[in-house]
Order: C-alpha cells, then structure tokens, then sequence
C-alpha cells in the first residue's frame, strides 16, 4: 500500500510517500481501507515535533473506509461495515490502517465517509467544547476565533443551535462572509481589529464568559482581554505558534479568570465518551443545525501541498486526503 511516513520531523519536505505492508488486524483491531483521510492541525504538530513522537512514524489520526478484517475478539464491527475513527493510532495517511475497534465508530445510514473523514475529529472537538468543558446556555455570549476553519465553522453553527450569541473572528472579508452566512451574530477581523477592543464594544464592556482560541500565540491577549469576569479561556490549538505562559496572578488581577488547555482525547477516554460523542456530532448532522465543508480535498501523493495550505491559512472548512 502507499503510505506517508516521517523520519524526522520539520516542514512538509519531511513527508514522504513510500511502499509498505499492508498491516494485519491483531487482537482486538480492525483492519480499514480507506475511502477519505482528514487532515488536522494536530497532524502537523505531530509532524514538526511540536507534539513529540516516535520516530519513523506514519501521520495522521483521522479516516473513514471500510472493515476488511478484525482481529480475534471483535464483535463490534464485521467485515463490509462503514466505520471512521479520529483518535488514533497514528497512521491514517494511508490506504489501510489497522485500528482499534473500540476507537472506531459506524458510519450512520445517510453519512458519507468523505463526510465522516472530515467530521469526526473536528466535530467531536466541538462537541467537548461546546458541551463538556464549557456547557454553553442559550442566551449566552461566546468568542470563536479562526471560525472559517473546520472546527470553527462546526462551533459556530453548534452554538447557534444551542441559542447562543456568537462573535466570529476571521482574517479576511471572504472568510468573514462565509462565518456570517454560518450564522454568526458578529464579525471581527482578527488581521485589522482590535479583539478585545471590540467585544467589549459588542457586550457594553462585560466581556465573554467563555472564549475558544484554536490559534495560539497570534490571538492570546485579544483573548484574554476579552472574557468577564470568571470567564474562561479555551485554549485548544497552535495555528499560529503555541500560547504564551500564563501567570496564574494574572488571571486573578484580570478577574479571577480560568484557563484550560484541553484536549479531544481526554474527553472520549472510554468508548461509552466515544459513543456519545459520535452521536451527537451525528445528531446535529441529520437535523441539519451544523453543515460540515469540505472546502479542499487533495490526492494522497499530494500530502505535502495539503499541508502547505493547512499552515499558511489558505484553506476553508475540513481538508481531506483521497488515497
């Protein structure tokens, strides 16, 4: 099979595509070719080092296909059955990838596995977010930054759903006009605006409860100076380098404010969290409430132009690769 493997990490020159074995399921995997491969920030954290593994490596943490084989022990899929996993392991760019089946989860009658490759990961992320680490009420006031990407145009329409007031942030006119068509109630460009200046505006000075930066170190003080008091900042990605330390006094003189830096995996643990998880992102598929984009997909081969695009912002919505 082809397959992506590093044996260093830095930029995209490091991703090689080679030949190697097609894996055999072992006790308790399933072996899945692939149909769509998602491509996620996460993926070049891994590539860069920024997220330490082991190396040689395979990359990639997301893809949807179908069950060729289990492993002894499996009775939770068959050979034939749709599935789509986003919790690892490491190793989804590629045209098979043997997973453990209690990471891997059906693909619902009416879902695509191009759909579910660009969903999964990223609408989970947004259901932790949006429903566990902050339960957003109706009614309130919540900050999305990097909203024209794929998890924040998941987070934007979750959030309306939910009856909440939404202030998008995006750099540029055309991704600011795509966020404000997902629904959102107002609009900052994060390139040209004052962050924090300009929610205090929107809120007559009182500030977000809750903010969710998948940015980093570009937005971190626009965040920050934005929440009320008690609010708390959701620090979720790197896009634009890691986040600056936060001096836990500095949190107290700003208004006893809390922040979190958390991660998907730590919220679909079990497979009783990966269930639940699954389903409701799958929910609000079928209601309609959230729409998921594929704004670019890309030929395997081309793994490295994917990842170009990825970091200089140039794509919209959920990327896939196609083995």
């Amino acid at each position: 099979m082809r397959a992506v493997r590093i044996t260093r990490t830095g930029g995209p020159d490091v991703l090689d595509l080679v030949d190697a074995p097609i894996p055999s399921p072992g006790p308790g995997q399933v072996l899945v070719r692939h149909a769509a491969i998602g491509v996620n920030f996460i993926d070049t954290y891994h590539r860069s080092g920024l997220y330490p593994v082991k190396l040689p490596s395979g990359l990639g943490m997301e893809a949807a296909g179908t069950v060729e084989a289990i492993g002894e022990g499996v009775d939770r899929f068959a050979p034939g059955d749709q599935v789509v996993y986003a919790s690892g392991p490491i190793g989804a760019y590629a045209e098979y990838n043997a997973v453990p089946a209690d990471r891997a989860v059906k693909i619902p009658p009416g879902v695509t596995p191009d759909l579910a490759a660009a969903a999964l990961l990223k609408g989970m992320t947004a259901e932790f977010l949006l429903r566990r680490c902050y339960p957003l009420q109706p009614g309130e006031t919540v900050l999305v930054h990097a909203a024209a990407g794929g998890v924040g145009q998941i987070l934007v329409q979750w959030a309306k759903a939910i009856g909440a007031v939404v202030i998008a942030t995006a750099g540029g006119a055309d991704k600011l006009a795509r966020v404000k068509a997902l629904g959102a109630d107002h609009l900052i460009d994060y390139r040209e605006q004052d962050v924090a200046a300009e929610v205090r505006r929107i809120t007559s000075g009182a500030g977000v409860p809750v903010a969710y930066d998948s940015v980093g170190a570009a937005t971190f003080e626009g965040t920050l100076g934005s929440l009320t008091r008690r609010g708390l900042f959701v620090s979720f990605g790197n896009a634009s380098g890691p986040a600056p330390p936060v001096e836990p006094g500095r949190l107290s003189r700003m208004g006893s404010l809390y922040f979190t830096r958390p991660t998907l995996f730590d919220y679909v643990a079990t497979t009783a969290e990966l269930d639940a998880s699954a389903a409701a992102l799958f929910e609000v598929i079928a209601s309609d409430a959230v729409r998921v984009e594929i704004g670019q997909t890309f030929p395997l081969g081309e793994v490295r132009r994917a990842h170009e695009a990825l970091e200089s912002r140039a794509t919209v919505g959920a990327s896939l690769l196609i083995p």
